[in-house]
């Protein structure tokens, strides 16, 4: 209903006044989480003749459809965005800064904020944020020798682990991601984040032809000959289900896998993600989603005021920390405290953090992510060797900033 009014160009008097008292808001998914619901009647029980309007709409269909409102001149008031087109869409004028106060900044855990930042400023309000660890078949690692309650703490220990797991079981030992899909590059970007690598640096300039990067892609070569066969027809979540069917030694993954390794008699374990030669404490990639306010809609000042309350911290924990959807906490708290006392899996998940990264903000993200995705599949089938593979996705996301 948001959308026709939004769309409509014979709105009467009374049809306005009533658009005017609506925030319409693109929702990605197959249903309204029940968190959300419960919130979203709070928050119109104390703003009399405010209405949330949720659209619902498919993962894959969503961004798209929010952006060819927005470029249409009909744009919905808010929608849940990756962080990561929020430069595309301030660039373009297609959405309004949320700035943060400082006190609201110091909430979230380190490198939360740079996430949706670009040019000093916020240009959406965290909605939900992903972490990934290491996860391992204790009695694969049993069956293979190794010490089951010793996972490993260095890329050559996992790649290590992965061969010897292959070689005495026949059985994979790492699941590696590498299908032409959008998680294959956040895959390869945990290896980035474990080695104290970057895409682009603090003066903008793009370092991804780096020491630090070239030996990610080195390891992730190395590790290939144990990991499943064929692996770029395996994206993330391919790979969590070939390990819960105990078919795949070691994943990265986030903490949904936890919560299905639960229903399983699996033996297993969670730590945090293996260093790289260079790093300087536990990493990981640090992806958000969030809510972009849309320029144009007339309610952008009662969207941010809203997008605020649906986020704000015990909101916030109540949604992330039901475990089956795979966030990890965007805040501490004492109620992070209980979860992390109760289920210690959780804490690799935000161990990570502190050493972590962001996913670098382009103008043209789809095109840095087909370079990065390309330059990975080409060093994984054996088509181009590591150095030669970086060197031309660095020349190439140079026109992606």
């Amino acid at each position: 209903m948001a959308l026709a009014l939004l769309g409509s160009t014979a709105l009467t008097t009374v049809t306005a006044h009533a658009a005017d008292k609506e925030i319409s808001w693109i929702y990605c998914g197959d249903t309204i989480d029940p968190v959300h619901t419960k919130y979203i009647k709070q928050w119109e029980e104390k703003n009399a003749g405010w209405k949330i309007t949720p659209e619902v709409v498919g993962w894959a269909q969503c961004q798209d459809k929010a952006t060819t409102l927005a470029a249409a001149g009909t744009p919905v008031a808010m929608a849940y965005v990756g962080s990561r087109t929020l430069k595309e869409f301030a660039q373009n004028d297609l959405i309004v800064p949320v700035p943060m106060t400082d006190d609201e900044k110091k909430t979230y855990y380190p490198h939360i904020v740079d996430t949706v930042t670009f040019e000093g400023n916020q240009w959406g309000v965290p909605i939900a944020f992903s972490t990934k660890a290491l996860y391992w078949n204790k009695d694969l690692f049993k069956q293979a020798g190794l010490d089951p309650e010793k996972p490993p703490k260095t890329w050559a220990e996992e790649i290590e682990m992965a061969k010897t797991i292959k070689e005495k079981t026949g059985i994979p030992g790492f699941g590696l991601s590498a299908k032409t899909f959008d998680n294959t590059m956040h895959q390869f970007m945990h290896w980035v984040y474990t080695n104290n690598g970057s895409v682009i640096g603090a003066d903008g300039k793009v370092t991804l032809d780096s020491p630090e990067i070239l030996a990610a892609l080195k390891a992730y070569k190395d590790i290939v000959p144990y990991s499943e066969e064929g692996p770029t027809a395996y994206e993330q979540n391919e790979v969590r289900a070939i390990f819960l069917d105990g078919k795949v030694a070691m994943i990265q993954a986030g903490s949904g896998a936890a919560d299905r390794l639960k229903k399983t008699q699996i033996s297993w374990g969670i730590t945090t993600l293996p260093l790289g030669p260079n790093a300087k404490g536990p990493g990981t990639l640090l992806i958000t989603d969030s809510l972009a306010i849309f320029k144009g809609s007339g309610v952008e000042d009662k969207a941010t005021e809203f997008a605020k309350f649906i986020t704000s911290p015990d909101v916030q924990s109540e949604y992330e920390l039901q475990g089956g959807a795979g966030l990890t906490p965007l805040r501490p708290s004492a109620k992070v405290d209980e979860f992390v006392a109760k289920d210690p899996y959780w804490k690799p998940l935000i161990d990570g953090i502190s050493y972590g990264g962001p996913e670098p903000l382009f103008t043209d993200y789809k095109g840095f992510q087909n370079s990065m995705i390309e330059m990975i599949q080409s060093v994984v089938t054996g088509k181009a060797e590591p150095e030669a593979a970086l060197k031309k996705a660095a020349g190439e996301i140079e026109a992606f900033k």
